[in-house]
């Protein structure tokens, strides 16, 4: 599927893939500001041409949300969606919103919620899951993370392998088209 679209010098064309990127970025721009874009006391110092009047303020009554966490994506050794999340399950708490945030793990990124044994086996190494901490904060959080049991089944992990208190799903595409149906949306980071 392909969205067309015109600007003034001439036509272009984005796949939805692409397009969905873009929108995606726009989001966490305004969803993960951890601060006001600019308070009153601030826009005195700021020059006319710099300061930012915000047409359409975002307020989130209530959200319920699930990171398809199926691919490596990474900024510098963080990982991507992790991070979203965190920062997500912060913003809901300032905010007051209300509604759950789910990380789904599978694919290329399962081996994100494996324990320190399992991840070493997994990732040949003997460092242990670098990601667990970060896990761990997520689920304090209230962020219900689950792993996949066809990429388990597909690398020989059981329960006993994963990271306390994380869920696991029947199959994340299921489990991702039964979550769209009951009205969450979806982010890939």
């Amino acid at each position: 599927m392909y969205i067309r679209i015109i600007d003034i010098n001439g036509g272009v064309t984005m796949s939805r893939n692409k397009w969905m990127k873009i929108l995606f970025a726009a989001f966490l721009l305004v969803c993960f500001a951890q601060e006001p874009i600019v308070s009153a006391a601030d826009a005195k110092n700021i020059k006319a041409e710099h300061a930012i009047h915000v047409e359409i303020p975002l307020v989130l009554e209530k959200a319920n949300v699930v990171f398809n966490m199926d691919h490596l994506a990474f900024a510098g050794d963080l990982p991507v969606g992790i991070n979203y999340m965190h920062l997500l399950a912060n913003r809901f708490k300032d905010l007051g919103t209300k509604g759950q945030i789910i990380g789904i793990f599978h694919g290329d990124a399962a081996y994100m919620t494996l324990n320190d044994n399992a991840y070493n086996t997994a990732r040949k190494v003997s460092t242990g899951n670098p990601y667990k901490g970060l896990i761990a904060e997520l689920i304090r959080q209230g962020v219900q993370i689950e792993e996949c049991a066809v990429s388990m089944k597909n690398h020989k992990w059981g329960n006993e392998d994963l990271l306390p208190g994380v869920k696991v799903n029947t199959g994340a595409a299921s489990r991702l088209i039964q979550l769209t149906q009951e009205g969450y949306v979806q982010i890939q980071p």
